[in-house]
């Protein structure tokens, strides 16, 4: 009963149509994420309470009543392994055990992107122990160089198309806008719409505004994302979504379709600053029309703590905090932010 009302809360907040209307056929919703390390055992166990079964609770009604969920796995789901960076009490390695895939699954996470700094902490065999936990639970997954490009997923009659983009040697990198230009051409020619993940931009509190041009961080190369969405949406994306700063950045709507600059940290208990706007973890979710194009959205405001999760910020904090930071930067945006979150066209 009370998963129920939670659900009826969350269409509340962000149907302005009957229930009936909002579940046709018309229109795709997808609900989407930043960056998700459940806990880890490396280098020393730092678990959250109940073995993880609280995470979502908050966050779980969105997912699941959207049509699709998507997020940005953090790490690896692994038991074993050496980790690539080293030991001691600074390194930064994430080894999730492989039993936390359940709650990924039970949230309702459709897809989740692999191209990030994290997902060869393992190693080899990290990489593949995440692979085949998530393909266990049937969660899609992309952006692995020279292992899984692509993923579809069918709902209500369209094959969607996913595809992930990072920063690091062995992911599809961003950067590379002929890897990139290919794999969208690829994906025109099997699938209805397409929605692409990047993981870039440099990291910290600092840097919540979006720059133009190239970003450089610890001296590595972490994108033009501007460029990098505005290709993708000019050569046959749908919706691109990224991760990545570690906080939230502007959101825009670029010829008719969304773009999600950074929806930084979103469930990392441990291993990440969760001080002031570092624990900021929307969820946005956003409608589309058959033809892909942005038709309404939402930011659902979330606040994490320290070994819990995200959890319901009544106050709409991290939504006020998008719609500043949006119209600072994308001042030309064809969507406007409202002070309860609710994004719309601009008449």
């Amino acid at each position: 009963m009370a998963s129920m009302l939670a659900a009826l809360l969350v269409c509340a907040a962000f149907c302005s149509t009957p229930a009936s209307a909002s579940n046709s056929n018309d229109t795709l919703s997808v609900a989407m994420c930043g960056d998700i390390m459940m806990g880890t055992t490396f280098p020393s166990v730092q678990l959250p309470s109940n073995d993880g079964a609280e995470l979502f609770k908050d966050a779980g009604p969105i997912f699941q009543q959207a049509d699709l969920a998507v997020g940005n796995l953090e790490g690896t789901l692994c038991d074993g392994g050496q980790s690539t960076k080293g030991e001691g009490p600074n390194v930064y390695s994430f080894r999730t055990p492989t039993t936390y895939v359940q709650w990924l699954k039970q949230a309702g996470f459709d897809f989740l992107s692999m191209a990030n700094n994290h997902a060869n902490d393992f190693g080899q065999e990290g990489i593949l122990s995440t692979e085949r936990m998530l393909q266990q639970e049937g969660i899609k997954f992309a952006g692995i160089e020279g292992r899984t490009e692509t993923a579809v997923i069918e709902r209500k009659g369209l094959r969607i198309g996913f595809c992930a983009f990072g920063h690091n040697s062995y992911t599809l990198k961003h950067t590379d806008l002929n890897t990139v230009s290919r794999i969208l051409a690829d994906l025109k020619e099997q699938t209805d719409l397409i929605i692409v993940s990047f993981h870039g931009g440099a990291e910290g509190r600092t840097k919540s505004h979006l720059p133009h041009g190239t970003e450089i961080f610890l001296g590595e190369d972490r994108g033009s994302l501007r460029e990098f969405a505005h290709f993708c949406i000019d050569n046959g994306a749908d919706m691109v979504y990224g991760h990545g700063p570690h906080v939230v950045r502007a959101v825009e709507v670029y010829k008719g379709h969304f773009i999600a600059y950074s929806l930084g940290n979103f469930c990392t208990p441990y291993g990440m600053s969760l001080t002031g706007i570092s624990s900021y973890a929307p969820v946005i979710e956003v409608k589309m029309g058959r033809d892909g194009r942005f038709l309404k959205g939402h930011i659902h405001s979330f606040v994490q703590q320290k070994g819990i999760g995200p959890r319901h910020n009544r106050a709409g904090d991290v939504a006020r905090e998008i719609k500043q930071l949006s119209e600072a930067d994308i001042p030309d945006s064809q969507a406007s932010i409202d002070d309860k979150g609710s994004i719309t066209l601009r008449k």
